[in-house]
């Protein structure tokens, strides 16, 4: 109950704080009223659905829209409070000031300035329709990006080889069989050797995927798909009845992969061959450092060499930080997702930036240390913001080159 006070009351003071740029621009009562409408009943929304959660299937899509519908309402009113706060601060003293120093002024603090009040607005317009468009179309702006990575030790016939990258699918979070075809077909078109994805096929239960097993179904590669599990996939985000209901639940997600022709690699290896040559595909369960701990690399790699060029498969990027890129085994490259980047940050030329990198060290693109590569997908889908906006989809292709 105190938990619903506190939520409720920090809201409605945002809403009040950012009023006041609206109620000193105008005094019409319609738009007075409709701003307070809009607010209280993306409130209330959100208090109903949080009311009405069902555990035992996860974050809803309805839930997730009403969390988008209130990152709309507050962020924008969110911008027009830190200007308004900036000019009460500046108020405060000038009143101050003013009150002490002359006999003649009893006025302690002077009425908002109509000017500063519609810059609040104009900067606040910016996130809000940002919001928009990433709610809209932001979340299915698929991105293609190309890396090319050199190794002095890759096998020859190997020099050229291309991967597609592919991470986080959310499939319950979908609400378009359009967009996603038209995904589905970018990666196609990348013509690549092989499709690696890299985990969170689901939200939380198997039958998400049932509409979109045809569209995956779709996907192909030259040799072959290869996938592993996510943090999402083991289904720890909802309430089962008994731990039987949770252990085929999670065997009915396993079971996904072979249907839309991915190998999925459970602590385990496999060797690609072109002729004499060959490299070591090396897939792991989940291993982060917040989330569940399932991988095991020794296990995984028990079957390669040392000396094997190795690409490695592991849904978390902090697995990188803490096991990974100093094991004794020599990863050459390691693919991993989970972050989506946040859904949310500044991609420019020259700046790169998400609240997500204060978390993880490795949120996005390409990382190098030791002559070690980390690539962090984007993710394809979205998950509990229904949009994304400045960081958006990915399908990541990587050609390895011989140095």
């Amino acid at each position: 109950m105190i938990r619903w006070i506190v939520f409720i009351g920090f809201v409605l003071l945002i809403d009040f704080y950012a009023f006041q740029s609206v109620k000193t621009v105008t005094k019409n009562k319609v738009v007075i009223a409709i701003y307070w409408l809009v607010s209280l009943v993306v409130l209330g929304n959100v208090i109903y659905q949080l009311n009405t959660f069902n555990n035992s299937k996860g974050m809803s899509q309805s839930i997730m829209f009403a969390f988008g519908l209130l990152i709309l309402s507050i962020t924008p009113k969110i911008i027009a409070l830190i200007i308004l706060f900036s000019e009460d601060v500046f108020r405060v003293f000038k009143g101050a000031f003013n009150y002490f120093s002359s006999a003649n002024s009893k006025v302690f603090l002077t009425d908002r300035r109509e000017f500063v009040s519609k810059i609040a607005l104009g900067l606040a317009a910016i996130p809000f329709a940002s919001i928009i468009y990433g709610m809209a179309r932001g979340k299915y702006n698929y991105q293609v990006i190309n890396h090319t990575l050199y190794f002095d030790d890759l096998p020859t016939a190997f020099d050229g080889f291309k991967i597609t990258h592919i991470s986080d699918i959310h499939s319950g979070s979908f609400d378009d069989s359009y967009k996603i075809a038209h995904g589905i077909d970018l990666i196609n078109e990348q013509a690549s050797d092989v499709i690696l994805f890299t985990g969170d096929i689901v939200n939380n239960t198997a039958d998400e995927m049932t509409p979109w097993i045809s569209h995956f179904q779709k996907l192909e590669a030259k040799e072959g798909k290869y996938s592993v599990l996510g943090n999402h996939d083991y289904g720890e985000y909802v309430r089962f009845d008994t731990s039987k209901e949770k252990e085929a639940n999670f065997q009915a997600i396993k079971e996904i992969h072979p249907k839309i022709g991915f190998n999925l690699l459970l602590n385990e290896s496999v060797y690609l061959e072109r002729g004499a040559d060959k490299i070591a595909l090396v897939g792991v369960e989940n291993w982060g450092t917040r989330f569940k701990k399932a991988g095991d690399l020794n296990v995984a790699s028990k079957k390669i060499k040392k000396e094997d060029f190795k690409i490695l498969l592991s849904h978390d990027p902090s697995h990188w930080d803490s096991e990974i890129k100093n094991h004794t085994n020599n990863y050459h490259l390691t693919l991993s997702g989970h972050t989506h980047g946040m859904q949310f940050g500044i991609e420019i030329p020259g700046l790169k930036w998400s609240p997500v990198q204060y978390v993880y060290k490795q949120w996005a693109g390409i990382y190098n240390e030791a002559h070690k590569y980390i690539n962090v997908n984007r993710g394809f889908g979205f998950l509990a913001f229904p949009g994304r906006v400045g960081i958006w989809p990915e399908i990541t292709v990587l050609t390895l080159k011989r140095k």
